[in-house]
């Protein structure tokens, strides 16, 4: 998709009522074109971003954490091979079911084709957010509720 197309869709998206107090964007912008025209933008609105989050974490451990997820195709309950296996081998802890699926692009190979993606498009944007001292970095490998707790307080603090 073009980066003016998406830009102005975000562009109406974001004049909606229910944007009035703010959005949270995830997964945009991805590149610095997209970063620069967004920006323009809400100048023109005077309007800018308050903050930018990076979540870190190191590829490898991303490709695990990614490729050994899986879920209940009865129930959609969310496991994965080592942070939350089933209590009984090809059961759901929650439905019972028995047949489960895999997200066809949670391979390793997509995987790290998708991390080197972000290594050339997306890192590129870390200099102009950290220039306009927006950017706040969380620890992506952390425990779950650790993180949420960074995240809130970063939030709250903005």
């Amino acid at each position: 998709v073009p980066d003016d197309l998406i830009v102005a869709m975000l562009a109406e998206r974001i004049s909606e009522p229910d944007c009035a107090d703010g959005v949270i964007l995830d997964g945009f912008p991805r590149t610095l074109v997209q970063a620069e025209m967004f920006d323009k933008l809400l100048a023109g609105r005077r309007m800018a971003l308050d903050m930018v989050i990076l979540f870190e974490a190191d590829d490898e451990a991303m490709v695990e954490r990614i490729s050994g997820r899986f879920s209940c195709a009865r129930c959609g309950e969310g496991y994965h091979d080592l942070n939350k296996p089933l209590s009984r081998d090809g059961i759901c802890d929650v439905c019972g079911g028995q047949r489960f699926r895999r997200r066809a692009d949670d391979n390793p190979e997509t995987i790290r084709h998708r991390l080197e993606d972000y290594h050339v498009l997306t890192e590129p944007l870390l200099p102009f957010f950290r220039k306009k001292s927006i950017l706040k970095s969380v620890d992506a490998m952390a425990d779950i509720k650790n993180l949420e707790l960074e995240i809130e307080s970063l939030m709250n603090n903005t």
